[in-house]
């Protein structure tokens, strides 16, 4: 058995030789957006902001860090001009944190979108 430590995480082998280190895998194209974000989980909302989104995950910074595993509802205004509709457009989001990291003095923490509806104006 083989072990390998990167960046925090440990990958143990079985036998025979470790795989080739995996590339990044992107499932979607990110968008470096920065917009106002409310984060719910615990029963309370907290503002944010996303450094950038995709159809399948958000990147946001935020005043307090989110455990990894942690189920989250957030919500956001798409903005009408990035969508190609006349006007903004709230999002509502469920997901759940993947990663939470310190960038400067502010947690960023990485969510999954497993589900998203807009919501009528």
């Amino acid at each position: 058995m083989m072990r390998a430590v990167k960046s925090g995480f440990t990958l143990i082998y079985g036998d025979g030789f470790p795989p080739e280190p995996p590339s990044e895998v992107r499932c979607a194209v990110r968008f470096p957006l920065a917009l106002a974000l409310s984060v719910c989980y615990d029963g309370d909302p907290q503002p944010a902001t996303t450094r950038n989104v995709s159809a399948s995950g958000v990147l946001f910074e935020t005043e307090t860090p989110i455990r990894v595993g942690e189920s989250i509802d957030f919500s956001m205004r798409m903005p009408g001009a990035v969508l190609g509709t006349p006007h903004d457009v709230l999002v509502q989001c469920r997901g759940r944190v993947v990663r939470c990291s310190m960038s400067h003095s502010l947690p960023q923490v990485a969510a999954t979108i497993d589900d998203y509806r807009f919501v009528e104006q």
